[in-house]
């Protein structure tokens, strides 16, 4: 990694992780500590979610992580007592397909972010800013077409997918707001950047399915997206629900979190838009990769008519990133399925 007098910020310093009991987040926490820095989490509920603390307590010892209760992040200053003395910020927190209506599910993450940053420029010792965006604020998975996306990729057809007149209904609609959520959310945060010129850098992560180990099954479950592969395995037949989840790129949520810390801790990182996609996959390599790990269980078929996902993307950044920390490259396919599994099986 480099030595920590090389760092952006020095280690030991307190970082705050917004939405801290989230899938990626608890991976972005636990390569925070790892590289020995020290967490203040933001949960919008501090009982609920003490677990997180609990976690990290036992496995780093007291001391290096606490949480704070930040219960609607768009509420105005809603993050002023979270960043004091921290000298960096992740915000991971979003609300995740919770609205039909653009006019719900849109703002939400606009003024969410906006107050994380704002927050941030406020506080003198904050000298870095990492937002998790999505990749769905630069592409929407487009099976079987040949096309290239990089730094200077929106998607501009989720927004008017999204801002479409009513009516507000459908799975389709569900995923263009949240696609328009993070794309116009991200393009704030540059915008105020741009205005505002704050005294510390920003770099955005664009996450696109994460998968791998989850830290504490007894408290989150299959959340998130591994929740995909856990209906796989259960023989999910419901295709009208697949077909909601067409091929794309997956990425392990380790290599995610260290593409954060990365985007936090290493100053040549400045000011960049970070590809966070490992390889394109579709469900029946998952079902492929089951049948060969685990021969004794019983699967689905092969799904007809998947399709590929043909796109290319710069994500050559993201995965030099992830080599900074003594890693080959991106964590393959059939490793990230296993951990994914041992949460259940």
């Amino acid at each position: 990694m480099g030595s920590a007098n090389e760092y952006a910020i020095p280690e030991g310093s307190l970082v705050v992780v917004s939405g801290a009991n989230g899938f990626i987040a608890t991976h972005v926490i636990d390569q925070l500590l790892l590289a020995g820095y020290r967490v203040r989490g933001t949960v919008r509920n501090a009982k609920k979610a003490s677990w997180v603390a609990e976690y990290f307590g036992d496995k780093y010892g007291v001391g290096k992580i606490e949480l704070i209760e930040v219960p609607e992040m768009a509420e105005a200053g809603a993050f002023d007592k979270a960043v004091k003395s921290a000298s960096g910020f992740i915000h991971t927190a979003t609300p995740v397909m919770v609205s039909y209506d653009p006019n719900e599910g849109i703002p939400l993450v606009v003024e969410g972010t906006l107050n994380a940053l704002r927050a941030a420029a406020a506080e003198s010792s904050i000298k870095r800013f990492v937002l998790t965006s999505s990749s769905t604020a630069a592409i929407s998975p487009t099976p079987n077409v040949e096309f290239s996306a990089d730094e200077s990729t929106w998607n501009e057809e989720a927004i008017k997918a999204a801002w479409a007149p009513p009516p507000y209904e459908g799975e389709q609609r569900k995923l263009d707001v949240y696609s328009a959520s993070k794309t116009q959310g991200e393009q704030a945060a540059w915008k105020f950047m741009k205005e505002q010129k704050p005294g510390f850098v920003l770099n955005t992560v664009l996450p696109n399915c994460n998968m791998g180990l989850v830290l504490s099954p007894q408290n989150q479950g299959a959340p998130s997206t591994v929740g995909w592969l856990k209906a796989l395995w259960n023989k999910f037949e419901g295709q009208e629900k697949l077909k909601f989840n067409p091929p794309q790129y997956y990425v392990n949520v380790q290599d995610t979190g260290r593409v954060h810390v990365g985007a936090l801790i290493f100053p040549d990182v400045n000011g960049e838009r970070l590809y966070d996609f490992a390889y394109p996959f579709n469900w029946n390599d998952i079902l492929a990769i089951y049948r060969k790990l685990y021969p004794n269980e019983e699967f689905l078929d092969d799904i007809p008519d998947l399709g590929k996902d043909l796109s290319k993307v710069t994500n050559g950044r993201a995965e030099e990133l992830v080599k900074r920390f003594g890693r080959p490259g991106w964590t393959n396919l059939e490793d990230t399925v296993r951990d994914a599994v041992e949460s259940w099986a």
